[in-house]
C-alpha cells in the first residue's frame, strides 16, 4: 500500500510539473553587423539577421512584436518584425545611437547619441523624434524608472548620471559618479538606481528620492589585476535581493546582495563580458562575451554557469522576448 501511495504521489508531481518557458533571445554582434536569434529552451541558434553597421543597443517591445537595434554607424534605429525576422522600418535616432531604453508604456524610446551629447526621444506611434535633450559628454547608458517618472542617462566623459523628468524633458539632477559610467539600472520598487563605472571600477547606488549616492560597491578578484575589473552591465532581480554586474575583461560576473551591497561571488564566464539580461521568469541570466564571441547562460537559482553558446563576432547587447 505504501509503495502504491508513493507511486501515485510521484505520478502527481510529474503531471503537475511546469515545463520551462520558451523565450526568444536576440544578440547584437557589433563586428559582423548581425543579430543572432536563439531559443531559450534548447539554447540553439535559430536564425541570423543581417542589420546595419555596428549594432549595439538592443531591446524588444513589450508586446514582443518588434526588436529595436541601435546601428550606430548608420545613425539610425532599425526595427525587426519578430514574426518574420526581417527589418520592417527604421527610426530617426539621431547620430551614433549606442544605447536606449523603452518607457513602461512602450510608447517612447529614449536614445543616447554619443557623438552629439544628446538624448533623442522617439514617439513610436508616429515614428518621429519629438525632442532632443542636451546631456553630458559621450552619453551612453539609459535607464528608466519603473514608474516612468525618470530617465537616467550616463555620460562617459562628464562622469555623471543625469536624471531627466519624462514629463518636461528637463534634467532635474546631475549626480557625479566614478570614471566612465556605463549602465543605469533601477530597482523594481523605484528606490534606487545603480550606475556602473567602467574605469572607476565601482557601482554607485543612488537614492532616487534624494538623488544622492548612498553606497559604492567595489570588486576584488584574486589573481585578476584591478585595472581589468571594469563594471559594465548591471541587472537586479525583481524582488530587489540580488544584483549581477558584468566585469568586462575580468571575465567575471559579480553576484551582489542587493540589500547589504556585499559581493557574494564571482562567476567565470567568457572573455570581456559586457551586457546582461534575464529571461522574463528570471530562471536564467544571459551574458554577452565580446572577445570570445559567445554568450554564457547562468542558472539564477544556483548561480552556476551552465552553458556557453557561440554567436556572431563581438557580441555586445542582449534582449529577450517578453513571452
Amino acid at each position: 500500500m505504501l509503495i502504491k501511495r508513493l507511486a501515485l504521489l510521484m505520478c502527481g508531481v510529474a503531471m503537475t510539473a511546469t515545463p520551462a518557458a520558451a523565450y526568444t533571445v536576440y544578440i547584437s554582434n557589433e563586428r559582423d553587423n548581425t543579430v543572432t536569434v536563439l531559443d531559450s529552451t534548447t539554447w540553439e541558434v535559430t536564425d541570423t539577421i543581417k542589420v546595419g553597421q555596428r549594432p549595439r543597443g538592443i531591446t524588444v517591445s513589450h508586446d514582443g512584436k518588434w526588436v529595436y537595434v541601435c546601428v550606430g554607424d548608420d545613425d539610425t534605429v532599425e526595427v525587426i518584425d519578430t514574426a518574420t525576422n526581417q527589418i520592417s522600418h527604421t527610426l530617426p535616432s539621431g547620430p551614433d545611437p549606442e544605447l536606449f531604453v523603452l518607457n513602461p508604456e512602450g510608447t517612447m524610446l529614449y536614445v543616447a547619441n554619443e557623438d552629439d551629447n544628446l538624448v533623442t526621444v522617439i514617439d513610436l506611434e508616429t515614428r518621429t523624434a519629438i525632442v532632443e535633450i542636451p546631456v553630458g559628454v559621450e552619453p551612453e547608458g539609459m535607464g528608466v524608472s519603473p514608474d516612468g517618472k525618470y530617465v537616467v542617462n550616463t555620460s562617459e566623459t562628464t562622469n555623471m548620471a543625469h536624471f531627466i523628468d519624462t514629463d518636461t524633458h528637463e534634467i532635474v539632477a546631475n549626480v557625479l559618479v566614478d570614471s566612465r559610467p556605463r549602465i543605469a539600472e533601477f530597482k523594481a520598487d523605484n528606490s534606487e538606481v545603480w550606475v556602473s563605472a567602467e574605469i572607476g571600477g565601482t557601482v554607485s547606488v543612488i537614492d532616487v528620492a534624494s538623488k544622492e549616492i548612498t553606497q559604492k560597491i567595489t570588486f576584488e578578484i584574486d589573481g585578476v589585476r584591478s585595472e581589468a575589473v571594469q563594471p559594465v552591465g548591471v541587472k537586479i532581480t525583481n524582488d530587489g535581493k540580488t544584483a549581477y554586474v558584468a566585469l568586462g575583461p575580468a571575465n567575471r560576473v559579480a553576484v551582489v546582495d542587493a540589500e547589504t551591497y556585499e559581493v557574494k561571488d564571482y562567476l567565470l564566464v567568457g572573455q570581456r563580458v559586457w551586457q546582461l539580461e534575464f529571461t522574463p521568469d528570471e530562471k536564467y541570466l544571459i551574458t554577452t562575451n565580446g572577445v570570445s564571441n559567445d554568450i554564457s547562460i547562468v542558472d539564477v537559482a544556483t548561480n552556476e554557469v551552465i552553458r556557453s553558446v557561440g554567436v556572431g563576432s563581438f557580441p555586445w547587447g542582449v534582449a529577450v522576448s517578453p513571452n
